[in-house]
C-alpha cells in the first residue's frame, strides 16, 4: 500500500467500524445491550492515519450516530443516554487532538528528513559517468530504514595525470558511521591529489584517519588507479576482493594481498604493496562492500558472486548492469531487505586501443 493511500484506508476502516456498530446496535434489544459508547472507536481508529479535518468529520458522524441511537434504543433524553453521548464527544475530541499532534510531528519529521537527505547526498559524492576511457556507475543502498547513506562510501579523484577510485566500509552505523565516512573521503581526496603511488596514498590516509578513530574503529577500503588504457593498480586495505568480468567471458575475484584496514596502523607495516593487473576494452571491474558478499537468503546461504557475472558482462551499460546486481541481491535476501549497507562501484574499460594479453596479478 502506498503512503498516499494509507489515510483513505484508515478513513474507510473507521467508517466501516462505525457502520457495523450502528447495525449491531439497532439489531439487538436495548434492554440486552446498548453500544452507543463504542461509537467513539471510529475517530480513535481514524486519528492514527487520517488528517485532522478527516478525523473531526468522522468524530462528528460518531456523535451524530450517538444522538440518533436514542431513537432506536428508546432512551432519548435519559441520563444514561446523555452520558453515552458525552463519552463519544470526549473521545472524538481526544482523537482530533491526537491527530493534530501526529500531523505536527510528521511535518517536523519530514523537515528533518529533508535536511538529513541533503546532508547525506552532500557527503556521498556523485561521480562522473565517464573519466579517461572508463565508464563509471555507482549505487548505494542503506540497511537503515529511512536513511540514504550509512558507513559505506565511494569516491573518485581525477586530474590530467591521474584517475583514482575509492570504495570503503566504515565500522559503525548511523550518524557516527556517516561522520567517519566523510572523513575517509576527505582523506582520500587530500592524498590522491598529492601522492605518486597508491601505497603512499594508503599510508597517508591511514596516518590521517588514526587521529580520528578510536581503538575499535577502522575502515576497510579498496583503492584503484587507472594507468593508461590497459592497466590498473589496486591496493586492498582489508576489503572484499573486486570482481573482474572480462569481455571474453571470464570472471574472477582478484585475490589481492590484503593489508590492515585504515586506522589500525597501516603506516608502520613493512609489507604494504599495491598490485598491477591489465584489463582490455570491454572488461568491467565491480567494487563492492560486504553488504553484497555477505547477503544471505532465508537458509543463511551467502550470495554467490559468480552468479552476477552474466549480468555484469552482457548488460549493455554499466548503469543497467548495476541495476541487475541490485535486482539479483534483492531477490536473494528475505523480503528484499538488506541486513547491511551496500555500496557498488562498477568500472568499464571503454578505451579504443588494444592491450597485451592479461598477465597474472603481480606486486
Amino acid at each position: 500500500m502506498t503512503r498516499d493511500r494509507v489515510p483513505l484506508f484508515g478513513a474507510g476502516l473507521a467508517l466501516t467500524v462505525l457502520a457495523l456498530l450502528v447495525v449491531v446496535d439497532t439489531s439487538i434489544p436495548p434492554d440486552y445491550a446498548v453500544l452507543t459508547s463504542l461509537f467513539g472507536l471510529a475517530p480513535l481508529i481514524a486519528c492514527a492515519v487520517v488528517p485532522v479535518a478527516g478525523t473531526a468529520g468522522i468524530g462528528a458522524l460518531a456523535v451524530g450516530a450517538a444522538v440518533a441511537s436514542g431513537g432506536w434504543n428508546d432512551n432519548m433524553g435519559t441520563a444514561q443516554q446523555t452520558v453515552r453521548i458525552l463519552d463519544v464527544v470526549m473521545v472524538s475530541a481526544a482523537a482530533v487532538a491526537i491527530a493534530a499532534v501526529r500531523v505536527h510531528r510528521e511535518h517536523r519529521f519530514e523537515e528533518v528528513s529533508a535536511i538529513a537527505e541533503a546532508a547525506q547526498r552532500a557527503i556521498l559524492p556523485v561521480l562522473p559517468t565517464s573519466i579517461g576511457g572508463v565508464a563509471v556507475a555507482t549505487r548505494y543502498r542503506s540497511a537503515a530504514h529511512g536513511a540514504l547513506v550509512g558507513g559505506d562510501l565511494y569516491d573518485c579523484y581525477h586530474s590530467e595525470s591521474r584517475v583514482r577510485f575509492l570504495i570503503g566500509d566504515v565500522r559503525g552505523k548511523g550518524i557516527a558511521g556517516v561522520e567517519q565516512a566523510a572523513r575517509v573521503i576527505r582523506a582520500f581526496r587530500q592524498s590522491a591529489a598529492l601522492r605518486e603511488s597508491l601505497t603512499d596514498v594508503a599510508r597517508e590516509m591511514d596516518d590521517y584517519l588514526a587521529g580520528f578513530f578510536d581503538d575499535e574503529e577502522f575502515v576497510t577500503a579498496l583503492l584503484v588507479e587507472v594507468n593508461g588504457p590497459g592497466r590498473l593498480t589496486l591496493f586492498n586495505a582489508g576489503h572484499p576482493p573486486p570482481q573482474l568480468v572480462c569481455a571474453t567471458g571470464e570472471s574472477d575475484l582478484l585475490e589481492l594481498p590484503p593489508s590492515l584496514p585504515f586506522g589500525l596502523g597501516l603506516g608502520g607495516a613493512s609489507d604494504v604493496a599495491a598490485v598491477s593487473v591489465s584489463w582490455k576494452p570491454g572488461d568491467r571491474l565491480l567494487l563492492y562492500t560486504d553488504g553484497l558478499s555477505e547477503a544471505r537468503d532465508r537458509s543463511g546461504r551467502f550470495l554467490d558472486l559468480s552468479s552476477l557475472a552474466a549480468g555484469l558482462r552482457n548488460t549493455a551499460t554499466v548503469e543497467a548492469a548495476l541495476d541487475d546486481v541490485l535486482d539479483h541481491v534483492s531477490g536473494h535476501v528475505p523480503r528484499g531487505h538488506l541486513e547491511d549497507d551496500l555500496a557498488l562501484l562498477l568500472l568499464e574499460n571503454t578505451a579504443d586501443s588494444t592491450t597485451e594479453d592479461r598477465p597474472r596479478a603481480m606486486t
